[in-house]
């Protein structure tokens, strides 16, 4: 599958893969100034510099680079941005700090990953039952460890 991507500023970089199997692409920070601080505990709006145009029947799933998370404690804010088909702005990551302390980002940093997934369409119809299950309405924790 070949993605079309637009760069916004010349210095924006294209998604890359760590691997030639690694399911997620990285997204990189691309920043007007050098580098960003991003307060304890707050979010800050880091863009990409891309645009990205997704075929239909799929989405773009934004998650939190794991290096980032647990060294530096840099998650995307609502945990896992979905990007649609047919959303054509900026890619852009809301970059939340857990952590106590100050952290920043530079150009070029990488600040996310991308995994293009598809999706199924689906239709809603009330009725007055469902289908009986083993589990029933057990919740949390109700199958066990």
């Amino acid at each position: 599958m070949e993605l079309q991507v637009k760069k916004l500023r010349p210095d924006a970089i294209l998604p890359t893969r760590g691997s030639a199997q690694a399911a997620g692409y990285d997204l990189y920070a691309c920043l007007d100034e050098e580098e960003l601080e991003i307060p304890p505990h707050a979010t800050v709006r880091v863009p990409t510099g891309l645009c990205i145009a997704v075929p239909d029947g799929y989405f773009a799933a934004v998650f939190a680079r794991s290096g980032l998370a647990t060294r530096e404690g840099l998650r995307p804010a609502n945990c896992v941005g979905v990007c649609d088909s047919d959303y054509r702005g900026e890619y852009l990551i809301m970059l939340h700090n857990d952590t106590d302390r100050p952290r920043r980002i530079r150009g070029g940093d990488r600040v996310a990953q991308m995994v293009v997934l598809p999706y199924l369409p689906v239709t809603f119809r009330e009725v007055e039952e469902l289908s009986e299950t083993e589990r029933g309405q057990g919740g949390f924790g109700s199958t066990g460890r």
